[in-house]
């Protein structure tokens, strides 16, 4: 590894809501209501090329302002473009800082797949944001690589979500040296035509979704209804790796109602145990 290698940098590891998580006053949230530096930002991760000093962000979350403050203190200067996943409001509703109340960007270029590039097109404020040139929609072809530069590239594939509006994406972050893989949000394991163990293989890191840990964290007749793979259950799909490829795997976007989002739960402890990783808030990998 060499500083001037490019590297993913986390920016959020918290689901659509945050934590502490709106409207929640319960135990889970309190001890972070009542004390700001257990906040966690909604998940985002950043790509960044020292070298050439130019960085982009995979998803535009509710915390877009605190998290374009993080990444200019680590790499200064203005982002080259952000790539969205989804519809949902944790990924793509900060674009709302780059209209004329906010930061006025000046056609910043933002990666969308044809179902998430005609919601924006077709929906307020975002379509404002177009028209004014805030933005400027790069479309995304599924599996087509994306040539961010000539040293960093990044392949978009379909996962299975609720797509009430548009598809969902991963993305896989190649350079020469290495790659790493953000799967923030998807049903079910089982349901997609890849295989999460191969990817793992694959990969030189992994980001993939922890929402929940078990399903006792919410009723049943709720937690039925946003369909995330459990933690537990992914250890035991990934049991079978060896202790090298389980130190890839690091879980975001957690729910507040997630054990593993305090650092000091015991749950916490017995993923770090097994040999797998919660991600951490400005952590890097290098690529």
């Amino acid at each position: 590894m060499k500083k001037s290698d490019p590297f993913v940098l986390v920016l959020g590891i918290a689901q659509d809501g945050g934590y502490p998580h709106t409207g929640c006053f319960k135990k889970c949230c309190l001890k972070a209501w009542k004390n700001p530096s257990l906040k966690k930002n909604v998940t985002c991760i950043a790509i960044v090329d020292p070298l050439t000093k130019k960085k982009w962000i995979i998803d535009a979350t509710p915390d877009f302002d605190e998290q374009l403050f993080m990444f200019g203190c680590t790499i200064p200067g203005d982002i080259s473009g952000i790539l969205l996943t989804h519809a949902h409001i944790g990924h793509y509703t900060g674009l709302m800082h780059l209209g004329k109340k906010a930061m006025n960007t000046k056609n910043l270029t933002v990666y969308a797949a044809p179902k998430m590039k005609k919601f924006l097109q077709t929906n307020l404020p975002w379509s404002k944001l177009i028209k004014n040139k805030n933005i400027k929609l790069i479309p995304i072809s599924v599996s087509k690589p994306i040539n961010l530069n000539k040293r960093i590239r990044v392949i978009p594939f379909i996962v299975p979500h609720r797509d009430e509006f548009s598809e969902t994406l991963g993305f896989r972050i190649e350079s020469l040296n290495s790659s790493a893989v953000f799967i923030p949000d998807i049903d079910s394991w089982d349901n997609w035509e890849n295989k999460l163990i191969e990817i793992i293989r694959d990969s030189g890191r992994v980001y993939i979704d922890g929402t929940f840990y078990d399903s006792n964290e919410l009723p049943k007749n709720r937690i039925s209804k946003v369909p995330h793979p459990f933690i537990s259950e992914t250890i035991k799909l990934l049991n079978s790796l060896s202790r090298k490829e389980k130190n890839k795997v690091h879980f975001i976007h957690l729910n507040h109602t997630n054990p593993c989002i305090n650092e000091g739960s015991k749950k916490r402890k017995t993923i770090k145990a097994s040999g797998f990783h919660i991600s951490e808030e400005m952590s890097r990998f290098y690529f």
